[in-house]
């Protein structure tokens, strides 16, 4: 029994010395001064390319100075601040964030944590050389964000150091880590991102690492995140940002059979290599404090009164309700009368039919067509409401589903808002015949605008305007692809169809600035009212007019009618994009060197 008991003992003895010797390293790193570092494998981020391949969006590959406050003593930070050439007051800072994210939680001693981002070669090359002299110091090559071409900065959005709460919402975020915050980089993070992985390593008294422990059995490798293929045209975007140089406003167009967001403008725009890494610091402020916001993506906010681009939607939505059809005739005389005193105003045209009615833009025929819905029904709210609820089947009032983190629904106001306003009962039709014309509370956005050109162009539905296309490695959710109809039987289609036509190429017409005479382009312009100063001009179209393959919409702030500066705009657009060509170089001079906005600070 004791030789048992003896024998036992020898062998666990045995066990535990080979375990010690051969396969547990703690001992040898001891003997030899190593210690263990545990890094985390930052993954590359996933390319964006716009639909024919170019590159929207890339990576390099830089070098942090990291720190884990655990191994790191007393140092000297002047030659600190002299290897690397980061001032002692960005060093104070970024000491102080390392200190809040400890007593945080967000960070614990020993996890590293990054102390200054991007350093340069030389300064890299410097410091190595010292490392020695700074333990618990050491360099992490990582990649960063770089965007080839300074332009769809509002389209791509950008990344940025994880903040508290994105780490409290999602355990994959640790602090120091990048996370996309707006546009494309946003909408599609978790595909960008990839997956971070672990390794190990021996790091001698030198501070310099000397290999993987045990041989990288351990070690975790990161998954790079995915390529994206946006919809994007990348000519025509940076096409459309010339146009829009020294104004405010937007510009987006659209695929009308597929949703695909071609362009997509918003001005004034900024580089977006500018919210990069240490650019951020030096570029963010600035962009911040411009009075003229230029980090506003004004092609997807909350948006402006449509104006009159909105009449296409009520002769639409009135021929479905049965108050008009092609040949009903609605005087003008100067505009629609309200009371003895009061008179929406027009243009004193000839009385109109539907087709002249779009042609020229006749506010009066539109008023007459939106009071006949509220009429039809027992009460002008019973009538009001079946009006709202075919209008957020066009869109307006909602975001569209866009995968655009940044999409306002604008503002289409629903019965109760008026109930509120007015009181129950205590307002009709007439009330709010503003909202015929594209004005009152109605607010819409550049997207919204397209959306409605997509929708004639479609004859009736919409597929949901989105801006990625696929996904190299995974797939994209199917909502991205959802078809939306309106309710409007194709039939009524045809007469707007005219109206738009003869709007552009028509004697009378109100866009006749937008004719190419090899296109036929259907458009509508829109002359939104402004309160605060000159009026925005306002166009939506598409083209060509059999089997539309653009549909476009343009806001200029302060730019007056719609034909002035929008329609110009949305006309070379299209001819771009269709034709690859300009064959009105005086136009294209005009509106490039146009500008309505005070550039100086």
């Amino acid at each position: 029994m004791y030789f048992i008991m003896f024998g036992l003992v020898a062998f666990i003895f045995l066990i535990r010395l080979f375990f010690l010797q051969v396969i547990d390293d703690s001992y040898k790193v001891a003997a030899e001064g190593y210690t263990i570092r545990r890094l985390v494998d930052h993954p590359v981020r996933g390319n964006i390319l716009d639909r024919n391949g170019e590159v929207l969006a890339t990576n390099e590959f830089a070098y942090d100075l990291m720190l884990i406050p655990a191994e790191a003593g007393e140092v000297d930070t002047f030659l600190l601040s002299s290897l690397t050439g980061v001032s002692m007051k960005d060093f104070r800072k970024a000491y102080a964030k390392v200190e809040s994210n400890l007593e945080s939680g967000q960070n614990h001693s020993k996890q590293p944590q990054a102390l200054v981002r991007e350093l340069t070669l030389k300064s890299m090359a410097a410091f190595k050389e010292k490392m020695y002299l700074f333990p618990g110091y050491f360099l992490s090559k990582r990649s960063v964000r770089r965007y080839p071409t300074p332009t769809a900065a509002h389209a791509l959005g950008y990344i940025r150091e994880a903040d508290k709460k994105a780490i409290e919402n999602n355990p994959y975020y640790q602090a120091g880590d990048y996370i996309g915050v707006a546009g494309i980089e946003k909408s599609y993070e978790e595909l960008l991102r990839g997956q971070k992985g672990v390794r190990k390593v021996f790091v001698d008294v030198r501070n310099n690492e000397k290999g993987p422990f045990m041989q990288g059995a351990l070690d975790t490798a990161s998954v790079a995140g995915y390529d994206l293929t946006t919809t994007l045209d990348l000519s025509l975007q940076m096409f459309g940002e010339e146009l829009m140089q020294g104004k405010k406003g937007a510009i987006v167009a659209i695929e009308p059979s597929t949703g695909e967001i071609l362009a997509l403008v918003s001005a004034p725009n900024y580089d977006p290599n500018w919210m990069v890494g240490r650019n951020l610091r030096v570029h963010y402020g600035d962009l911040i404090k411009d009075k003229n916001l230029p980090m506003l993506n004004r092609a997807v906010m909350d948006g402006y009164p449509p104006g009159s681009i909105f009449k296409v939607m009520n002769a639409l939505v009135g021929q479905q309700e049965g108050v008009i059809h092609r040949n009903t005739v609605v005087p003008c005389r100067g505009g629609f009368r309200l009371s003895a005193s009061h008179t929406v105003g027009c243009h004193g045209h000839p009385d109109a039919n539907l087709h002249f009615s779009i042609t020229t833009s006749c506010n009066a025929y539109y008023c007459h067509v939106f009071n006949e819905i509220t009429k039809k029904y027992p009460t002008a709210r019973e009538g009001y409401s079946v009006w709202y609820q075919r209008a957020l089947k066009f869109g307006f009032g909602t975001n569209l589903d866009a995968d655009l983190p940044e999409a306002k629904g604008g503002l289409l106001p629903p019965p109760e808002y008026y109930d509120n306003r007015y009181g129950k009962g205590r307002w009709r039709g007439l009330t709010v015949i503003s909202l015929a014309i594209g004005q009152g509370e109605l607010k819409a956005n550049a997207l919204q605008i397209a959306n409605l050109a997509a929708i004639v162009a479609n004859k009736g539905y919409f597929i949901t305007p989105h801006i990625g296309k696929s996904v190299k490695g995974s797939s994209l959710s199917q909502q991205l692809f959802k078809r939306h109809e309106t309710g409007i039987d194709t039939a009524h289609f045809s007469v707007v169809y005219e109206g738009m036509y003869g709007a552009v190429h028509g004697a009378g017409g109100t866009a006749r600035i937008a004719r190419v005479d090899s296109l036929q382009i259907c458009g509508k312009t829109g002359t939104a009212q402004n309160p605060h100063g000159k009026d925005h001009s306002v166009f939506m179209a598409f083209a060509p007019m059999q089997h539309p393959k653009i549909a476009i919409g343009v806001l200029v702030e302060n730019g007056g009618f719609g034909a002035t500066w929008a329609a110009p705009i949305a006309s070379l657009m299209i001819e771009q994009y269709l034709t690859d060509t300009i064959s009105r170089p005086w136009l294209h001079d005009r509106i490039r060197n146009g500008v309505l906005i005070d550039t100086l600070q």
